[in-house]
């Protein structure tokens, strides 16, 4: 009878990807189930499947920066697991099928038109992807093996008390049992930090108005003045929905002009919002193509043989130092290989002679910039990374003015480019940033990156590149940008972004690298995602572990011997177990998301792409399915 006791999890955070481990779980039963009783509980407030940022109940104005032909919740043949594949439609794949009548799904009437429309490079709106989501867990439901059962509870869970067997208390008051407890957390919100913290006192005593960094989507806006100038920090997917929530949100209208670009109407209950960043220009755009020339062989440079050769170093690996040459060479390699292959008309070398020569030079040496030169005749034919990452690094404008017109003529280059086939080999190096991700938690097992080039390169220089150049907005979003610059309701505060409480005028004050002016403002608006920071999580349930010392912040040792808090929920890398504040791995709790140490990218991903999210879920699915329950 023991070989047929009933087994109990419970999943907190039935987003996509607590639905994705689920559905892992399903596909792996037939071979580990063994006739057992497999009772899964989702638990979240929020609808399961699209979860709390694909819920449907958002503004329709909130877009996806991926175009549904790249978005798929299902494995494929490329991925490599234990488990079996089963395949299923990618997004576009999915709205055709409901459009030709092969798949029965009801579309909301408010939704028709975009659904009826939507081709395989358009950028959905987060609603259509919700409906996606939620089709694919009804699918998963009805078609459940038998032994496998799916409990809803849509609460949250505020605490997690050990077994056996281990018991997790919801909002609602329900006290469920479980063999085993996985969160999947998704990003962490957090109390605003020791910054944030001073500014928002500074707000309270002089009557100014401060945000600090949130979900854009959930964050109240409605006391942000009309007419009023307001300062916002941060230029990347968070600004973009802040500028459409309090622009074409408050009434105002984006006119398609016939020889193309944009206008803005105004409503007149817009602010005006100056806004500036560390690089003082928006994310770029995504393509708008496909790749041309030969089929990439990705990873070629920054694979396991690799990895395996760095570790065998003697010192702690420095990011900067040893490993992004390796990730700018993976870069450079698929940039080149798609201009060779897919312009073969504006290059001087034959393909197989180039990369012969290439491969066998290090990044970033004269002779390795010789070959490139004298093979790709234009400047903007070849990849400069330093110039990509710092565009406007160490120039000085006369005004604001002049500025803003530098940024105007760097986002209009940017559109063109991203819109011209001619440069499909940026869609190479984007083809390969996707591939580095991949490799990087192989890396990440092995220990050897320090712990402050892990801290500040890893999660901090390198997390915001890959975000700017390969998770950029549609390319709308950015002719949008330009026109509520024309209508006077946007302007670029420069690089370097300083912003600082005066209090002598009880002001917000921010002044930059780029040009002399300083600009005043009685809002100021913190536009990203908070850093994660288990020390200042303001989840119920990971407060209670973590003050319990059942849930820890990740300590990465340095060379010395002392630990560097990351802020992320320290998970075992091998498995996705719970470590406690010892230290210790939990047998029968798990975390899995973009905020431990795994560092789980997002909860869907591009086809065809051995997406290690995939991986993932069926590693650990299979541990489920192979553990006992709790006596």
């Amino acid at each position: 009878m023991a070989d047929h006791a009933t087994f109990t999890l419970a999943v907190v955070g039935a987003g996509p990807r607590g639905v994705g481990v689920l559905e892992r779980l399903s596909a792996n039963a037939a071979e580990l189930l063994g006739g057992r009783r497999f009772v899964v509980h989702l638990i979240d407030p929020f609808p399961v499947g699209p979860g709390r940022v694909w819920r449907y109940e958002q503004s329709p104005l909130l877009r996806m920066n991926s175009m549904p032909e790249d978005v798929t919740v299902y494995t494929d043949e490329t991925v490599r697991m234990e488990g079996p594949v089963t395949p299923g439609p990618s997004l576009i794949e999915w709205a055709r099928q409901v459009r030709s009548g092969e798949i029965g799904y009801p579309v909301p009437p408010d939704l028709r038109a975009e659904f009826d429309a939507l081709a395989s490079t358009d950028f959905p709106t987060r609603r259509l992807q919700s409906l996606y989501l939620r089709w694919f867990y009804e699918k998963l439901l009805a078609e459940l093996p038998a032994g496998l059962e799916v409990v809803e509870h849509r609460s949250a869970a505020v605490a997690i008390e050990d077994g056996p067997p281990q018991r997790v208390r919801l909002e609602n008051g329900e006290v469920l049992t479980a063999d085993a407890v996985l969160l999947t957390v998704g990003h962490l919100d957090a109390q605003p930090d020791p910054a944030e913290s001073l500014l928002e006192s500074f707000a309270g005593r002089h009557d100014l108005r401060y945000y600090p960094a949130g979900y854009t989507a959930d964050v109240d806006y409605s006391a942000v003045p009309a007419g009023e100038p307001v300062l916002v920090r941060g230029l990347g997917l968070a600004f973009v929905d802040l500028m459409l929530l309090l622009t074409e949100g408050r009434g105002g209208r984006f006119e398609d002009l016939p020889g193309g670009g944009l206008r803005y109407h105004p409503s007149g209950a817009e602010p005006v919002l100056h806004v500036g960043s560390r690089r003082g220009v928006p994310y770029h755009a995504k393509t708008g193509y496909r790749l041309r020339g030969k089929p990439l062989q990705l990873p070629r440079f920054f694979d396991s043989y690799a990895i395996e050769q760095l570790c065998a170093k003697a010192a702690p690996l420095d990011f900067r130092a040893d490993v992004w040459p390796l990730i700018a060479k993976e870069l450079a390699w698929a940039y080149y290989t798609e201009l060779f292959t897919g312009h073969p008309d504006r290059v001087r070398t034959d393909f197989a002679v180039f990369a012969d020569a290439f491969a066998d030079l290090a990044w970033g040496t004269s002779e390795l910039d010789s070959l490139i030169a004298a093979a790709v005749p234009a400047e903007e034919d070849r990849l400069d990374l330093e110039r990509l990452d710092r565009p406007f690094g160490g120039e000085w404008f006369e005004s604001a003015e002049h500025f803003g017109k530098a940024v105007r003529e760097y986002v209009e280059a940017d559109l063109a480019r991203r819109a011209d086939q001619r440069f499909s080999a940026d869609l190479g190096a984007f083809m390969a940033l996707l591939s580095v991700v991949g490799q990087l938690p192989a890396l990440l097992m092995t220990g050897r990156l320090s712990a402050a080039s892990q801290v500040a390169d890893l999660d901090g220089w390198f997390k915001g590149f890959f975000s700017y150049y390969a998770s950029g907005p549609p390319p709308r979003r950015l002719e949008e940008l330009l026109a509520l610059a024309d209508a006077g309701l946007v302007s670029f505060l420069g690089a370097d972004l300083l912003v600082t409480a005066e209090e002598d005028t009880g002001v917000f004050a921010a002044s930059s690298s780029s040009f002399p002016d300083v600009v005043t403002a009685r809002t100021l608006i913190e536009a990203r995602l908070p850093e994660a920071s288990v020390p200042r999580v303001s989840d119920a349930l990971l407060q209670q572990m973590r003050d319990a010392g059942t849930l820890a912040e990740e300590q990465v040792p340095d060379a010395t011997g002392a630990d560097l808090p990351s802020g992320r929920i320290a998970t075992r890398i091998t498995d996705s177990r719970l470590l406690d504040a010892a230290g210790a791995p939990h047998p029968r709790r798990f975390a899995m998301g973009v905020h431990t140490t795994t560092r789980s990218p997002g909860a869907f991903t591009r086809p065809r792409t051995n997406a290690i999210m995939f991986r993932q879920n069926d590693a650990l699915a299979r541990e489920l399915l192979r553990m006992e329950p709790e006596s």
